[in-house]
């Protein structure tokens, strides 16, 4: 990475917000939103992404942005690439024919849901979402991509919760991962 790219993580750093016992008591929530009221940060963010995927995945042909933060990253990166961008929903949220994947929440389960047709055999993909914790919707995206014939290139996210685990199951699963900023603590 540059020394202007690391500035610019560096900035975006500084701009995550952080609050305790949200959404539940002893967890230490980090905000990406809290970083995107600053116009500086926005630009860094941009600016890190689109660099990002341009020295390492330059081939990639669409950007899958997960509900609903990566759906703010996904446009702004394959805009600027002159690329598809593609959205993983919650299920019912999508019209038309739609690949399904189930995944594990911490209470319970979801499922995620991509258009029949918006991805085809052999295009290559990065997915993008704004943080890493326990890797389940990763996971579950990296499945419905696969569904459809596509290729997952890399899994990006501005923030990494390394504590949960997330990178090792996505890596155990064959999946390379990209994050900005990791935090070891949760708590």
């Amino acid at each position: 990475m540059s020394s202007d790219q690391s500035a610019n993580v560096e900035l975006i750093k500084r701009h995550i917000g952080e609050y305790p016992d949200f959404p539940k008591k002893g967890i230490l929530f980090k905000d990406i939103f809290t970083a995107l009221r600053n116009g500086e940060v926005c630009r860094a963010i941009k600016s890190v992404l689109v660099s990002y995927v341009r020295e390492s995945c330059p081939d990639v042909q669409v950007i899958v942005g997960l509900e609903a933060r990566g759906f703010l990253f996904s446009l702004l990166i394959a805009a600027e690439l002159g690329i598809a961008s593609v959205p993983i929903r919650k299920k019912g949220k999508l019209p038309g024919s739609c690949a399904q994947q189930e995944y594990v929440l911490e209470y319970g389960t979801d499922v995620f849901e991509i258009q029949q047709g918006s991805i085809t055999e052999g295009q290559k993909v990065l997915i993008i979402d704004d943080l890493l914790a326990t890797g389940g919707t990763m996971d579950a995206a990296n499945k419905l991509v696969q569904q459809l014939g596509g290729i997952v290139e890399r899994n990006v996210v501005i923030i990494e919760l390394t504590e949960l685990g997330g990178r090792k199951k996505l890596e155990g699963s064959g999946s390379k991962v990209h994050s900005f900023l990791q935090y070891h603590d949760v708590e």
